[in-house]
């Protein structure tokens, strides 16, 4: 084995943990993106090191790593078509229909998302509605819907659970225009592989976390289609209900979603959205970026 190769893996695999313990903290889907990396490159790394102190396979050590590396990208990618396919099957709603919140837990009290709500407060950005989703067993997205102080951008502010309990916070921003489209810019980093709307126009970056920098490229949007914002009107769950039944219809109209009566015995999602969704996931998780949607 390469000796600055042994040099390299107990630190990497130090940092590797630390990275992990962080973010079961803080639940940061851009600091998962090296842990993916780091993870995978170690297994591939570590086996090559195991084959080479015990000679299973007859082989140099770059070709075992190469090897390793490579059959860890196609078990990922067949695990990940399953969990695809297993949300297909499953009860769980792809266009949840929500309810207001009135349970008190709308904003959770730790300190980085009370920031957020501090920095909404400094810029005048005034509550509107609280909602609610429930995903399935007894899991509910939760949603703080804001508007700025002239009622022409909405923000939502979703608290997306984590498996460890811990909470992501995303950011969902919406202006109307005078010409009939609506203009989003989010920072969403859960695959979608569908469709919107001709008359939505939407951005998504993962990579940034920064609501102030979100909002500021969403503004910049706006000023370039040269439209004029109109103010909102319509309470947030009428909105987001209507949107949520205006997406399955479309996407099941163009593809993506099964029929109802073929559900059942099929799951929800065409093989082609299958793919869609397991294609994003990757570029998601390993790279940060999202789906091209207009």
């Amino acid at each position: 084995m390469p000796e600055p190769i042994l040099l390299f893996l107990s630190p990497a695999a130090a940092v590797l943990l630390l990275l992990f313990y962080i973010n079961l903290r803080v639940a940061s889907p851009v600091l998962a993106i090296p842990i993916r990396w780091l993870r995978w490159i170690l297994f591939a790394l570590f086996a090559a090191q195991a084959n080479a102190q015990l000679g299973w396979i007859d082989r140099p050590f770059w070709t075992v790593a190469a090897a390793v590396f490579l059959l860890w990208f196609l078990l990922e990618s067949g695990f990940n078509w399953l969990k695809v396919s297993a949300i297909s099957l499953s009860p769980m709603p792809l266009f949840p229909r929500y309810v207001v919140n009135t349970g008190g837990d709308e904003w959770p009290t730790q300190p980085r998302l009370l920031k957020v709500r501090d920095w909404l407060r400094d810029n005048r950005f005034t509550p509107v509605q609280a909602l609610k989703a429930e995903l399935g067993g007894g899991v509910w997205l939760r949603t703080s819907v804001y508007q700025s102080h002239d009622d022409t951008l909405r923000l939502h502010v979703l608290f997306v659970p984590q498996e460890n309990g811990a909470l992501t916070a995303c950011f969902s921003l919406a202006t109307q225009t005078a010409a009939g489209r609506r203009h989003v810019t989010d920072n969403l980093y859960i695959p979608f592989g569908g469709f919107y709307p001709e008359s939505w126009h939407v951005e998504r970056h993962p990579w940034c976390r920064r609501l102030a920098k979100l909002v500021a490229r969403h503004l910049a949007r706006v000023r370039q289609t040269g439209e004029t914002a109109r103010a909102w009107t319509i309470l947030p769950i009428d909105d987001i209900n209507q949107q949520q039944q205006q997406m399955e219809i479309i996407n099941t109209q163009l593809g993506y979603l099964l029929p109802h009566a073929e559900r059942e015995e099929y799951g929800k999602i065409t093989p082609e959205g299958r793919f869609r969704i397991w294609k994003e996931a990757w570029l998601l998780d390993y790279f940060g970026l999202a789906g091209r949607y207009q």
